[in-house]
């Protein structure tokens, strides 16, 4: 048996490593994306271990493990669960905590296992002949999703597709399929929905209320929902449709049967249509779908000459007849002595996780600077984009990737002012001003005229409490909005000196 298979099989450390590295690949074990990511945190966390990373053996994480300067045995395949820990003194502790971590996650819930109790069902189809439910949430790989969403429909159940990288043609046929039914697909992609008071996916807690949201974009119908509830006001409805569903494909399949639902729901009053920016012919035919309409439809699209975010939620409460209240922010308090210059004359980067809240930010920015931004260094990243998310967490849960790129733009002299999004949530990461806050108080540390604005989308009712983690983020430097377009003017002023 050679050194590799040794370490293959858990018995040693594969020859010619390090002593305290350790590669392990259980074959067949399988364990979900977030599950695994939880575990390589906790791992990292440990004061023994200096690099940790527990992840299914795509050839994606294979690489990252790679980058991490660990070897993964060769025959290693997408199937195995592979295990790359570095430990001073030696992983054996690290080893007993991962067995314990990967045990707790696998154990069944209190009640479960009663002797006697029938066998979980094995198929979508079968899950859904147990129960009354209306909704199938399908969250596996994107490539394989399309047979389990078929099952549902088959079943009768409306689906929300959670996965990405899920094919064009798929998400067509599926579409389609469901229309056949008379059902709605939500997804592929579709990150947030709320159906009955119930949030699905990275929903926020919100109070009820008369406004119901078709949403082909998760994080803007979250800053959206967010904004509402900090007036006062609720939602009775979010139906994501996923962000390719105004595209010309797929020309806004699920966007009119959502529409067309909303409209016919008693308990809503007002309609309002979010998305990335839509294809001009889509849009025009969701525009005359809505004018047929008994519900009146509000427009929220990050295009040029459309309402922000933040605007058309001001519309939505005027159309109530409900006051608009000034928008939550938080300032931090004011640092030493600036360098020389201070922001002003710099760049802009945004760093964010939601693909709407980049495509707003850009847009206001055009629109205040002119569309050459690329030639004064602004640059707006969407780290929730599919190309950063191909084998590992999206980064509303898992912030590495971001922040790697704060600690690379915050050391660029040429940056003066960084711009982030925080989406808060069920199913978002617990405490993101735990890892956030101190990436912000370095960069300030370390560049006292640098800029820091978070866009903070969530509500005081949220797990990781809105208000909390505004105040840490204020403490560590930033100035905190609940608007995100009130975020991105205030970082314009801090660059470039425009008008709010």
């Amino acid at each position: 048996m050679s050194a590799a298979d040794r370490g293959a099989r858990g018995e040693g450390p594969a020859q010619g490593a390090p002593m305290n590295d350790w590669v392990e690949v259980r074959r067949g074990a399988y364990h979900d994306s977030v599950t695994l990511m939880r575990v390589s945190r906790n791992l990292a966390e440990r004061p023994e271990v200096t690099a940790a990373m527990v992840a299914m053996g795509t050839e994606p994480n294979r690489e990252m493990i790679a980058r991490m300067g660990f070897a993964v045995p060769d025959g290693t395949g997408p199937d195995d669960l592979v295990v790359a820990i570095r430990a001073e003194g030696g992983p054996d502790e690290a080893r007993e905590a991962l067995d314990a971590l990967l045990a707790a996650a696998s154990r069944p819930p209190a009640g479960g296992g009663v002797l006697g109790a029938p066998e979980p069902p094995r198929t979508t189809r079968s899950a859904a002949a147990r129960s009354d439910a209306t909704i199938a949430l399908l969250s596996v790989p994107g490539p394989h999703v399309f047979p389990e969403a078929m099952d549902a429909l088959d079943a009768g159940l409306n689906v929300m597709v959670f996965s990405d990288n899920v094919p064009l043609a798929q998400e067509i046929a599926l579409k389609e399929a469901a229309a056949r039914r008379g059902l709605i697909v939500m997804g592929p992609d579709c990150g947030t929905a709320v159906v009955g008071g119930a949030g699905l996916g990275f929903a926020n807690a919100v109070r009820p209320g008369p406004v119901g949201v078709v949403a082909a974009s998760g994080t803007g119908a979250q800053q959206l929902m967010c904004l509402l509830d900090a007036a006062g006001t609720g939602v009775s409805h979010v139906l994501g449709v996923g962000g390719r569903d105004l595209s010309p494909e797929v020309s806004g399949r699920s966007a009119l049967a959502a529409l067309a639902a909303l409209d016919a729901d008693p308990g809503t009053e007002l309609i309002v249509l979010v998305s990335k920016p839509p294809a001009p012919q889509v849009l025009d035919l969701i525009r005359e779908a809505a004018r047929r309409l008994d519900t009146p439809v509000v427009f929220a699209l990050p295009v040029p000459g459309e309402d922000d975010l933040t605007r058309a939620a001001e519309k939505v409460l005027a159309a109530l007849g409900r006051a608009v209240p000034e928008w939550p922010r938080w300032t931090a308090a004011p640092r030493g002595a600036p360098e020389a210059g201070g922001a002003r004359g710099r760049a802009l980067r945004g760093l964010f996780a939601g693909g709407t809240l980049r495509d707003e930010a850009a847009m206001i920015a055009a629109a205040a600077l002119g569309r050459d931004l690329e030639a004064r260094g602004h640059r707006f990243t969407d780290f929730g984009d599919d190309a950063y998310t191909r084998g590992r967490a999206h980064p509303m849960i898992d912030p590495a990737l971001r922040l790697e790129a704060l600690a690379a733009e915050a050391a660029d002299p040429a940056c003066g002012a960084l711009l982030l999004d925080v989406v808060l949530g069920y199913g978002a990461e617990p405490d993101p001003a735990a890892a956030l806050a101190p990436a912000i108080a370095t960069a300030v540390r370390d560049r006292p005229g640098l800029a820091v604005v978070v866009s903070l989308c969530g509500t005081p009712a949220d797990p990781q409490g809105r208000d909390r983690q505004a105040a840490a983020l204020c403490e560590a430097g930033a100035d905190v909005f609940a608007s995100n377009a009130a975020a991105t003017r205030h970082a314009l002023r801090a660059v470039e000196g425009v008008p709010a």
